[in-house]
């Protein structure tokens, strides 16, 4: 009983729905509908007959064939078709929906077969005639997102029927078609885990002539709507009909009647002067254009420049150079004990400047630091860095000497001695006798 009602179900299916399915026997036409999903599978089957066999005989190989798609004239497809190959060894498909602006405009698709074998092509072109419907656009549609298929899976044909027919059966429509499918990483999903065989997920649209079931709008009321929010499945009635194959997350469906959507135009500004219109054709300027003379140009960008700093230099050069009074013409107009007076300061400036580089006077010890062997601090110099040495004379009286001695100068015979002055110096406290020494010697 349940094999003959599932069988019934797939008749129905197969009445009702105008989703279009076509082999790839080579060059040919199609015709699908604008509005419902148009797959078309690349079988490599077929396209092995296009490539040598292999070298032995009797040898059945499986080589690994790929294709490539594009609109003809065109890198890429159009952008309602896409496709997908999940490995070389695997079958290739076109699908996607087309809309009714493509409508009666044919389009011819490429296909070109790459053997990775023998590095050999194939191509055959696919025309694609557009045709419009009266049933579309369906007015109630829905989108569902299941889980547990990949694309590819999707597109096939009985598993796409089984889908539809699980539909059917809990929203009980008159008319079903299959919109548009999409894959869950064209909406920005993740790559699943390659563990536990998981799938990335496909969205299915499909539309249908009769109101939303009230199984369908379970998943709208507020008890579901909370237990989204929770991450939580809500508990829908029919999902029993779709859970043995189909695992759907009821928390992502989308239900739209397009008789309720208000459609919204967007209002272009005016383009201003110089922006083409939207269907205006490139005009390029004409090829016999007329010559122009640069040299005006070149004459006022250069030479004009040029001679205002000529005369500039000159100007300078004359006040530099012929407008200068001279040393003679100065010393003319100078009184002459001026002259006397600054000559006499420069000579007695350089017989300065020659007798300090004849000094060679060391820094007095009462300068540098005294280092106390007891408790090795440093006592600091009794004058100081800041220590203003200009206030002293530059020649010293008697009374002003510390730390003299007097020692008595030897004389010819029959001449008194007469008493000489020295300074005593002395080094860590001791008193240097060194000079004493020399002088008593003479």
């Amino acid at each position: 009983m349940k094999s003959t009602r599932s069988a019934a179900a797939v008749l129905v299916w197969l009445g009702t729905v105008v989703t279009i399915l076509s082999r790839s026997h080579g060059d040919r036409n199609v015709y699908p509908s604008a509005g419902v999903l148009f797959v078309h599978v690349l079988e490599r089957e077929y396209f092995k007959g296009e490539f040598p066999p292999y070298p032995k005989s009797g040898e059945t190989g499986n080589d690994p064939i790929t294709f490539n798609t594009n609109l003809m004239g065109y890198p890429d497809r159009p952008g309602w078709l896409r496709y997908i190959q999940r490995t070389p060894h695997s079958d290739g498909v076109l699908y996607g929906s087309p809309t009714a602006e493509h409508v009666g405009k044919a389009t011819i698709i490429e296909i070109t077969a790459y053997n990775r074998r023998t590095f050999e092509t194939a191509r055959h072109n696919l025309v694609i005639n557009i045709m419009a419907t009266e049933e579309f656009p369906l007015p109630f549609q829905a989108e569902f997102y299941i889980k547990n298929m990949n694309v590819e899976e999707m597109l096939a044909s009985e598993v796409l029927g089984d889908f539809l027919g699980a539909v059917k059966n809990v929203w009980q429509p008159e008319r079903l078609n299959a919109i548009n499918i999409t894959s869950a990483l064209d909406r920005g999903g993740r790559v699943p885990l390659p563990i536990n065989n998981l799938k990335e997920g496909v969205y299915v649209m499909v539309g249908a002539d009769v109101p939303f079931s009230s199984c369908l709008r379970e998943v709208e009321s507020p008890h579901n709507q909370l237990r989204c929010s929770q991450e939580m499945e809500p508990v829908i009635s029919c999902d029993k009909k779709f859970r043995a194959q189909f695992h759907i997350d009821w928390c992502k469906i989308s239900l739209v009647d397009i008789n309720k959507v208000v459609p919204i135009y967007i209002t272009r500004a005016d383009p201003g002067n110089g922006i083409l219109p939207e269907f205006g054709e490139y005009d390029p300027p004409s090829e016999s254009l007329k010559a122009r003379d640069f040299f005006a140009d070149f004459l006022i960008t250069l030479a004009v420049p040029s001679a205002v700093a000529l005369v500039l230099f000159f100007i300078l050069g004359y006040t530099m150079c012929c407008r200068r009074e001279g040393v003679e013409k100065r010393n003319m107009q100078t009184p002459d004990i001026q002259l006397v007076h600054h000559s006499s300061i420069q000579k007695s400036s350089k017989e300065l400047r020659s007798m300090s580089k004849n000094r060679e006077i060391s820094w007095p010890l009462s300068t540098l630091p005294v280092f106390n062997p007891v408790s090795g601090e440093v006592v600091p110099p009794i004058h100081p860095d800041n220590y203003e040495t200009t206030s002293m004379p530059l020649m010293q009286t008697q009374t002003n000497l510390q730390n003299q001695i007097t020692i008595p100068q030897q004389r010819p015979s029959g001449d008194n001695y007469v008493m000489s002055t020295f300074r005593r110096l002395e080094v860590n406290g001791i008193p240097e006798e060194r000079k004493v020494a020399e002088a008593l010697n003479l």
